[in-house]
């Protein structure tokens, strides 16, 4: 019976032909949404007939993502294709969403997904490193109390007074800070103004090389010359430089002479060196 009485409902839902929805005025569309609305309430998801009123509902309210993207249009040509893209999947939320008998404008309920979805747009990618939301949130609340404390001292403020006015402890206002420094990034191979020679970039000014990385390729050569010792002299080995034991406390735990274990390692050192050198 209930699969019948909608079956019959559905049939009584005529939906007019719309030859181009995207070209549908603002004002038209508003009203053919509430008759393809109540079509789809009606309707078996996944059906042809579903599909058809929910693509359409999709390009008639098209306006509404680029009224809402055009708040951002400050970001250049090429940013705002991706917030046009992005707003279209806060459109496409709200329609799976709304429901008509919640009596209020689809208009309404659509704009905050549409913006909701672009401000989590640059929420999440924005941001030259990832950084948590609650830092990215107190982000922009250090930007209003610094500037709103700048312009009333007449001088930039102390963490003191940022977390008085914040309301923050000290410490999350620094972490804040820090945080900050995640938003911009600079190319390494960008010039560097003022500089003497007009070429140099960021990267001959930052950075410092790592003897360590030189011991790399040095330890992948001792690994398979250490392996060639016999049990005893690997032993000693460990002993000496990875539980870095003085020669007394290695020769009382062999039960042998401090002399004698420096013979020992002597001979084994200049085995490993005389090693190296050869595959060096």
């Amino acid at each position: 019976m209930a699969r019948s009485a909608l079956a019959m409902q559905t049939r009584t839902i005529e939906l007019p032909e719309v030859a181009d929805p995207s070209q549908v005025a603002p004002k038209d569309a508003r009203e053919l949404s509430k008759l393809f609305f109540d079509r789809l309430a009606v309707t078996e998801e996944g059906t042809a007939d579903y599909q058809y009123a929910r693509n359409t509902l999709i390009e008639m309210n098209m306006s509404l993502v680029r009224y809402a993207a055009g708040r951002f249009r400050s970001r250049g040509p090429e940013e705002m294709e991706d917030i046009v893209q992005v707003g279209m999947i806060g459109l496409i939320k709200a329609i799976d969403r709304f429901e008509i008998s919640r009596e209020v404008e689809f208009t309404s309920f659509a704009v905050p997904y549409i913006v909701g979805e672009i401000k989590r747009f640059f929420r999440d990618t924005t941001w030259a490193v990832h950084v948590p939301r609650r830092l990215q949130e107190a982000r922009v609340q250090l930007a209003k109390a610094t500037e709103e404390l700048r312009s009333r001292l007449d001088r930039d403020p102390t963490v003191k007074e940022l977390s008085e006015l914040m309301s923050l402890p000290e410490d999350e206002v620094r972490e804040a800070r820090l945080a900050s420094n995640g938003y911009n990034s600079s190319s390494l191979d960008a010039a560097i103004n003022g500089s003497e020679d007009g070429e140099s970039a960021l990267q001959d000014f930052i950075g410092t090389e790592d003897a360590a990385l030189e011991l790399v390729e040095d330890f992948h050569a001792l690994a398979p010359l250490i392996a060639e010792l016999d049990e005893r002299d690997r032993k000693l080995i460990h002993m000496r430089f990875v539980e870095e034991l003085t020669q007394a406390q290695i020769g009382e735990q062999l039960g042998v002479s401090q002399m004698h274990v420096s013979r020992l390692l002597s001979r084994c050192l200049a085995r490993l060196r005389e090693g190296m050198l050869t595959t060096s």
